[in-house]
């Protein structure tokens, strides 16, 4: 390809953009946009009254601890099956997939010498509280980032403490359930007699 040939491309790519470049500023002068200061087509949308904060009722989760005082290990054998495949949980039974759950309330995160555990798992530290294992079980990836556990977790709070009361039973010596703290009524009883 000659130089002459070169000069007719340059040429043809120099005039397309000048072209270019005059028709945006020809339309612009012709077209000019205004400004909205209201929408083009207004909606209307109706609203409820809202009602004051005395009205408002605030449904209150219940505590953890209230919600394994009253936990079923019957329902908790149930919601259990769904971890069967990868878990053993008897005395001695050893490791599947996941880690033997005996006595895993209580007992070190990470804590099976006998298992290989994910760097997430190790780094983690501390014990399985009943409150660790309660957040765990929702969502494990949420938990301990970079778990080699696949599940994706039990949604339903009841479920959960059922599964813990469960995994409490498998043990020796299980751990004390926490304590469901009595309600506070001290202002009632203020009141001089």
């Amino acid at each position: 390809m000659g130089s002459y040939n070169l000069s007719k491309i340059a040429l043809a790519v120099l005039l397309t953009a000048l072209g270019m470049v005059g028709i945006s500023s020809l339309t612009g002068a012709i077209f000019k946009q205004a400004d909205l200061t209201k929408d083009a087509f207004p909606i209307k949308v109706e609203t409820a009254p809202v009602k004051s904060a005395k009205n408002v009722v605030v449904k209150k989760e219940p505590s953890l601890a209230a919600l394994l005082a009253v936990a079923s290990v019957e329902r908790g054998q149930k919601v259990f099956k769904k971890c069967q495949g990868c878990h053993t949980a008897a005395k001695g039974a050893g490791n599947r997939v996941g880690p033997d759950l005996w006595d895993v309330v209580g007992r070190s995160k990470g804590g099976v010498k006998s298992f290989s555990y994910s760097e997430g798992m190790k780094a983690k530290g501390g014990n399985w509280t009943f409150q660790d294992l309660f957040i765990f079980l929702k969502k494990p990836k949420d938990f301990i980032a970079k778990t080699k556990m696949g599940f994706a977790g039990l949604k339903n709070a009841t479920d959960r403490a059922a599964v813990i009361v469960l995994l409490r039973s498998f043990s020796d010596a299980p751990l004390a359930l926490p304590t469901v703290k009595a309600p506070d009524n001290t202002a009632d009883n203020n009141t001089p007699g």
